[in-house]
């Protein structure tokens, strides 16, 4: 189960901000985000060696996509489609809400479930597939939003109960001042809320079972609009990150 973060300013230099973790099986392998696809020299993002897509990433324009599983439907079966490359199809438009409006025709059925977010500096979506041919598309709002395997903002999610409050105390990472500390700390919190119930709240989860947070990231994305010569910001750690330091993207 994976998570992200997205809080959502108007009228701000650095409008859209993400927080992502990674939780996938062990032994699936990935690579350092980067310009893996020759046909898509546009795209960085993170490559998933398994299928050849990509969990999270970031075109020249400024937009950026996610996919998370739904509950129920880790990993890959032969009879559908890889859902990572949904990533590189939405970031092949220049715009969120093109990129958006194009799924909207898609087959939902040859993919398994998943919640996809597809955003840039002016809008932002999230494109929710349960397993029927309709793709529905959502906005996601202005201010804190947090997806896992559920809906967006599910408190059905212990996840999402535990953690969206404290990430909307936190201090909202500051790229004018190069400050990431706060949500860093967050995705790299591993503490459960009540062990005794078996709700994992941990944003960063353990090695368990072959499975677990594999690496996370943080995205700014500018207001383009404002500072037009400024670029989107990404941090990365490859590895859990509450063990691996956060790291610059090249874009």
């Amino acid at each position: 189960m994976c998570t992200l973060v997205v809080v959502r300013r108007q009228s701000h230099k650095w409008p859209l901000i993400i927080g992502a973790n990674r939780d996938e099986m062990l032994a699936r392998t990935w690579k350092f985000p980067g310009r893996h696809w020759k046909n898509r020299k546009h795209i960085v993002g993170g490559l998933d060696e398994h299928a050849g897509g990509s969990w999270l990433s970031i075109n020249d324009r400024g937009v950026i996509a996610s996919i998370l599983n739904r509950a129920g439907s880790l990993g890959p079966t032969d009879d559908k489609r890889s859902r990572g490359e949904l990533v590189l199809k939405a970031l092949d438009h220049e715009d969120a809400q093109t990129a958006a409006k194009a799924f909207t025709n898609c087959n939902g059925e040859i993919y398994q479930p998943f919640n996809l977010v597809i955003a840039d500096h002016k809008t932002a979506f999230w494109l929710r597939n349960i397993g029927k041919k309709t793709i529905e598309c959502l906005d996601v709002p202005f201010g804190f939003s947090m997806l896992t395997a559920e809906d967006i903002n599910s408190t059905n999610s212990p996840r999402v109960k535990y953690n969206l409050p404290r990430f909307k105390n936190a201090n909202i990472p500051n790229p004018e001042n190069n400050y990431w500390k706060d949500w860093e700390d967050l995705l790299a919190s591993n503490n459960r809320e009540n062990r005794a119930t078996g709700q994992n709240t941990a944003m960063c989860i353990p090695p368990t079972s072959g499975f677990g947070t594999v690496n996370s990231s943080l995205v700014a994305i500018p207001n383009v609009d404002i500072e037009n010569d400024q670029k989107p910001l990404w941090r990365f750690a490859p590895g859990p990150p509450d063990k691996n330091s956060f790291l610059t993207v090249a874009l």
